[in-house]
């Protein structure tokens, strides 16, 4: 399985490409290719984005199903996808 992950031009975000052709940052909300043939569409598709300035850098990621939840295979995208695997000094921490 594989999904189009890119960055939003302004902000800078992971974003992933939907089956509606709309990004999104959740990654169980992307679209999934099971054949080489669907993620060459989902590509084009991610590359015509680009060339309208929606999103920067998108390409193909391996991914597959562990505990009910999809996870990128490769470690780079992992982290990518779910953000640091250690706590980052002056991040916000969701509390308000």
């Amino acid at each position: 399985m594989q999904m189009i992950i890119a960055n939003t031009l302004i902000e800078g975000h992971v974003v992933f490409l939907t089956a509606e052709g709309g990004w999104t940052h959740d990654i169980e909300r992307g679209a999934v290719a099971r054949s080489n043939e669907e993620a060459a569409a989902l590509l084009t598709e991610a590359k015509q984005a680009e060339k309208a300035n929606k999103v920067i850098d998108p390409y193909l990621i391996p991914v597959t199903v562990l505990n009910g939840s999809r996870q990128p295979t490769e470690y780079r995208e992992f982290i990518r996808a779910k953000g640091p695997t250690v706590p980052v000094p002056g991040a916000q921490t969701g509390h308000h």
